[in-house]
């Protein structure tokens, strides 16, 4: 595992992980689609919004905590559903959501994690939400839902652009959406050597690697390429509005739909009663060419005008990148690649230690800016 102690920002994250993991993880999370032009958009879209300076402003008052759905959360910041997660680090999804825990804000488990609902609720002490892919077998999707409630999950947040995989270069070149010949299978193998760290802590130790929501659909062993494949085969690509009546009949609790970037599909949600959007172009690994997530998102905002909570995730590296998303109208953030790099730096520990530091920057940019209170583009 990484030394915390000189490792502060996205970027040392980055570099860290990329030194513990095989490449093949480490492109998983770190590329986009096609040429990556949404996914730089993304990031480039938060370094150029300005944060305005205030002075001679009472802020000894700051206020960092928002309550959406009913639960507080000590700041405005979810951890995005990442797949596979539980081989960035041993069980990496529980550790990760006991980091959330202890930060006092959400995890959100992918289905495609390696770690089941069950064991990410008994592992932290506390239920995550739980995000859901439409897959064409519905009586699977029902089933999935109910665990999803047994467990405790509140909140379900539903991913509408994933109707066909994006092609993902960096993922192709790496052999996760491909079968390796036998000279790239032992390159594979010596790579592992070379990263013993990451070798005995998630291969040997972090067992069983198995798509835990996936029980039952996929066996257990299925390799990352035939994992892509029953992707592409059996993601629903006719789901549409008259969908959500189905998961109503599965699902009492707030929905939140993940992947609105258009006013229109913003107004569409309000239609049909959602409880919240994401506004998200799936971490720039999808369509690429698409807009960044901050500069739709005042559109977005004000064709909502305050009859859903509206989220945002995209290019978010920081506490001050938080301020930025909630002054563009957001009432929090969704982060996927930053805590994906601080759980393969160095696990739980990474995820914790990061949390605090951007709780720290959103202070001070709060301080600074004199928003002693977060409201959606205030």
């Amino acid at each position: 595992m990484a030394k915390l102690d000189r490792i502060v920002s996205y970027e040392d994250y980055r570099r860290a992980a990329r030194a513990r993991l095989p490449r093949i993880l480490f492109d998983y999370i770190d590329g986009g689609s096609y040429d990556e032009v949404t996914l730089a958009r993304n990031t480039a879209a938060f370094r150029a919004a300005e944060l305005v300076q205030r002075v001679m402003v009472d802020v000894s008052g700051i206020d960092s905590a928002i309550t959406p759905f009913g639960e507080t959360l000590s700041m405005p910041l979810v951890l995005a559903p990442v797949g596979f997660a539980g081989m960035y680090a041993r069980r990496g999804e529980v550790q990760a959501a006991r980091a959330a825990a202890r930060a006092s804000i959400p995890f959100c488990l992918s289905t495609v994690g390696i770690c089941s609902i069950d064991e990410v609720a008994r592992g932290a002490g506390t239920p995550p939400w739980f995000q859901l892919y439409m897959i064409r077998d519905r009586a699977w999707c029902a089933e999935m839902l109910a665990r999803a409630r047994e467990a405790g999950c509140r909140v379900l947040v539903l991913t509408a652009d994933l109707q066909a995989p994006g092609a993902r270069y960096r993922d192709v070149r790496s052999g996760m959406m491909r079968t390796l010949g036998p000279a790239e299978h032992l390159a594979r193998l010596g790579e592992g050597v070379r990263k013993a760290g990451w070798s005995l802590d998630v291969f040997a130790r972090g067992r069983p690697h198995s798509f835990g929501n996936l029980d039952g659909v996929l066996a257990r062993g299925t390799s990352f390429p035939e994992a892509w494949r029953f992707i592409a085969e059996n993601f629903d690509p006719s789901l549409n509005w008259d969908d959500l009546a189905f998961v109503r009949e599965h699902w009492k609790g707030p929905i939140v739909l993940k992947g609105v970037m258009t006013r229109e599909d913003a107004r569409l949600a309000v239609e049909h009663e959602l409880d919240a959007i994401v506004v998200s172009n799936h971490g720039g690994r999808q369509l690429d060419g698409a807009p960044a997530t901050l500069s739709v998102l005042p559109g977005i905002a004000e064709a909502v005008d305050g009859r859903l909570e509206v989220l945002v995730d995209g290019g978010v590296r920081s506490g001050l990148d938080v301020l930025k998303a909630v002054r563009h109208g957001a009432r929090a953030c969704l982060i996927g690649r930053p805590w994906a790099f601080a759980l393969a730096a160095a696990g739980e520990a990474g995820v914790a230690k990061m949390l605090e530091t951007w709780r720290a920057e959103l202070k001070t940019a709060q301080v600074l800016s004199a928003a002693t209170r977060l409201q959606p583009g205030g």
